[in-house]
């Protein structure tokens, strides 16, 4: 290719990241905002900067006259792919009856579904009538006014156990879970998301804490998909989850797993480099790249580069962190 040819393709790379750009930053209409439809994960409005502060962190290229034109290719691609429609879909198949010494009660099998996926992609989890309870308490509490005409099945004194009961609840808690979806405000909150993944969270990092890695690490990989998808317009949330899964695999001898989901990790936090876990995610990641024969130098950079610009303080080591989390 020519200069001239080079500098054309550069120019119209150039103007049409541009109109992505622009297009992403579009606010959303009024028609759009009262519509339950799928969410464009490629919109940065916040609504709330100082909660929702991460939301734009995943916007860390910009187009610029020093890329190249295969850097700007790569640049458009992936905001391609981040500008597709995100909707996840509840389907509540089945149920089972648990019972304990002196309690019973019923688990309902939620599948949640990407819409526009296959199988791979679903995530199952279980909940029980007390979980979507105390969800929808701690939303009242938050959302008082968008959950003012959403319907929550009641309690019976008898009854809870026949099969009308239970299939009357399966289709009121997909209902219910479609409606909280659709609402942004609530989708994107700590409460609804913590509903979906938490308990698997919590049984994943106590099985680490016990040395139970191989446990622990199917926990992790089934749970991070959903987490990921939850967690779209704040791409650092899932950090901890990922640092988990390195932290297993490292343990577990698999040194290449582990540098695969740290450059993962890492790269969320390219412009988070005060976050709590970059510098013992940088470290455990200069001893796999030697390990395995990579560059390990210019992470190395990275690192004295903090090292320089911080005052000294007491940094934990990435397990150290991991064990640390979801203990309360």
């Amino acid at each position: 290719m020519d200069q001239d040819s080079h500098c054309t393709a550069e120019k119209e790379l150039l103007e049409a990241v541009s109109r992505i750009t622009t297009t992403s930053t579009a606010s959303p209409s009024d028609e759009e905002e009262n519509q339950p439809k799928a969410e464009i994960s490629c919109q940065v409005r916040k609504e709330n900067p100082e909660k929702d502060d991460t939301q734009d962190s995943s916007a860390t290229l910009s187009p610029n006259s020093s890329m190249t034109t295969k850097e700007l290719q790569e640049y458009w691609r992936n905001e391609k792919r981040q500008c597709k429609q995100i909707k996840l879909l509840f389907e509540i198949p089945s149920t089972r009856i648990v019972e304990h010494h002196l309690s019973k009660y019923v688990m309902y099998k939620i599948i949640i579904l990407q819409t526009g996926s296959f199988d791979s992609n679903k995530s199952v989890i279980e909940r029980r009538y007390s979980d979507f309870e105390k969800l929808h308490r701690n939303l009242l509490e938050e959302f008082s006014e968008e959950m003012e005409d959403v319907t929550f099945p009641k309690k019976t004194l008898t009854g809870n156990f026949t099969e009308e009961i239970i299939n009357e609840r399966k289709l009121a808690f997909k209902d219910y879970l479609r409606i909280l979806y659709a609402m942004k405000y609530i989708r994107r909150s700590k409460k609804f998301i913590d509903f979906l993944t938490r308990p698997e969270l919590q049984e994943a990092y106590g099985c680490l804490r016990g040395g139970q890695y191989t446990k622990a690490l199917e926990i992790l990989l089934e749970v991070v998909g959903l987490q990921e998808r939850l967690t779209r317009g704040s791409p650092v949330a899932i950090v901890p989850t990922l640092c988990a899964i390195v932290v297993c695999h490292k343990d577990l001898e698999n040194p290449a797993s582990a540098f695969e989901y740290g450059e993962r990790a890492l790269s969320r936090l390219r412009v988070h480099t005060s976050h709590r876990y970059y510098i013992p995610l940088l470290e455990t990641m200069i001893t796999l790249a030697y390990e395995l024969g990579k560059d390990f130098l210019s992470l190395q950079e990275k690192l004295e580069e903090w090292k320089t610009k911080k005052d000294p303080i007491r940094v934990f080591s990435l397990k150290e962190l991991a064990v640390r989390e979801y203990v309360w």
